[in-house]
């Protein structure tokens, strides 16, 4: 292609100089003009020649540089670990090179590749998206009804997560902490069902509420609130193996319904304990979703949940324990004017009926109340205020209520890091009615993440 760009470029050189060269005044008789047009025809015949070699050559090189021959090129470069314009040599490639061209050890090289770990370049695309994610806290402070330690690494949790194929997905969360391994979540999630369901199959947190539902290092505080630990089985929750199936409702105009269905074994922390292989728990979930602005949007739910009570081998499978509860979040986020700026408020309710013996052994249920309300406002791209308030009764003494204030304190380093500073003061209930207990308690937490992350429950 250069060659016929230069003779093209020299021709019109030609013809121009031999334009200006021709003396104007001159008179043209016929003799002369058909001598020029001669001249003429023998440049372009000339040119036609010239265009038609270079044709050939450039056919010849498409010929010879063979899909094989692209690809084993491509293999070179990519095990040499150079830029593309330089082999292993460190001599430049040109487009046009040929394998014949290359050195032996550069043949050779491009017909094995590299492998990194027992397995090429191309088996990684099956591997699933891996991440590790870090929660050290520290307390400092006064409190004598449930005391933390002063130091911890509270959990860590690795978390693998594949699409299997275009059925269905596989999500895996397990969380090592100080006092040993657990799996927190895994299952599979089969999304092309008829009749528009959704189907996971395997351990996972129950779509119980809000805070239920999200793990420790996701939620916008160190604790979890009272009410989650004295009604709703405490840090761990429900959290147990079992099959959720959800769908989508028809709803009113603007609104968005969603059902959940979901059976477990039956095991879920103090909460309930299975005893026999028909002990199994239940949990129903309908959630309601609507945009109230372009930057405002309602968010509400409601929640019942059924199980054995943990009194034992005896009495357990004759004793059960019911909740119900209720949740409605809002949230305000401004996209078009700063997508670091947000305000959510949310509230929960929690009701308790445990079936237990009474302290003369007489059958008897308690029914316990709790709530919890907080927001979060991010002020920048660095900072997060928040706050929360707590009163719940305990699910096995009703009669006894604890109340709560924190104030919470976020720090971003970037997205994948916090650093968290709470206040918390509790009015704790101590073993009889009507006497309390102050804790103050200044709670610190350093938050890490690496790798591909999921994003939680919205």
């Amino acid at each position: 292609m250069k060659k016929f760009v230069l003779v093209s470029a020299m021709s019109c050189l030609g013809f121009t100089a031999y334009a200006q060269q021709a003396p104007p005044a001159e008179p043209v008789t016929p003799l002369a003009q058909e001598t020029r047009m001669k001249a003429l025809e023998d440049q372009v015949r000339t040119l036609a020649e010239e265009v038609a070699v270079l044709r050939g050559e450039l056919n010849a090189v498409r010929d010879a540089k063979s899909p094989q021959s692209a690809s084993d090129a491509r293999v070179l470069l990519a095990s040499s670990h150079l830029d593309p314009g330089t082999l292993v040599t460190g001599a430049p490639v040109s487009p046009a090179s040929e394998p014949s061209q290359l050195p032996q050890t550069q043949a050779a090289a491009s017909t094995q590749p590299q492998t990194y770990g027992g397995a090429t370049s191309n088996a990684k695309l099956l591997n699933p998206d891996i991440s590790l994610i870090g929660d050290f806290i520290g307390t400092a402070g006064h409190n004598i009804v449930s005391p933390s330690r002063s130091l911890e690494l509270h959990e860590s949790e690795v978390g693998l997560q594949a699409i299997i194929d275009p059925y269905a997905r596989a999500d895996a969360f397990i969380s090592f902490g100080e006092t040993g391994v657990n799996v927190e979540e895994g299952y599979v999630t089969f999304t092309s069902l008829p009749a528009g369901l959704l189907m996971k199959v395997g351990k996972l947190r129950a779509d119980f509420g809000k805070v239920n539902t999200i793990h420790n290092h996701a939620l916008p505080y160190i604790d979890r609130p009272l009410a989650t630990n004295n009604l709703v089985g405490g840090e761990d929750g429900i959290d147990d193996a079992g099959i959720s199936i959800s769908r989508f409702l028809p709803a009113p105009k603007d609104w968005f319904f969603e059902g959940t269905a979901q059976v477990f074994r039956g095991d879920s922390s103090t909460l309930y304990a299975a005893n026999r292989r028909e002990d199994l728990s239940v949990v129903g979930h309908v959630r309601g979703y609507r945009d109230l602005s372009e930057s405002t949007n309602l968010d509400l739910g409601i929640s019942y949940s059924r199980g054995h009570s943990n009194l034992g081998t005896d009495l357990g499978s004759n004793f059960f324990t019911n909740l119900y509860a209720a949740d409605a979040t809002l949230r305000w986020k401004p996209l078009r004017r700063a997508i670091y700026k947000n305000f959510l408020l949310r509230t929960e309710l929690f009701w308790s009926a445990r079936d237990q013996l009474s302290a003369v052994n007489i059958f008897e249920t308690q029914h316990a109340f709790g709530m919890y309300t907080s927001a979060e406002y991010r002020v920048n791209r660095r900072w997060t205020l928040g706050g929360r308030f707590d009163r719940s009764g305990r699910a096995t003494s009703a009669n006894l209520t604890d109340t709560g204030f924190s104030g919470i304190l976020t720090y971003w380093p970037s997205e994948f890091s916090q650093i968290r500073g709470q206040y918390r003061f509790g009015h704790l209930a101590l073993g009889a009615p009507g006497d309390f207990s102050n804790a103050n308690e200044f709670l610190f937490q350093f938050l890490f993440v690496m790798g591909a992350h999921g994003a939680h429950p919205f």
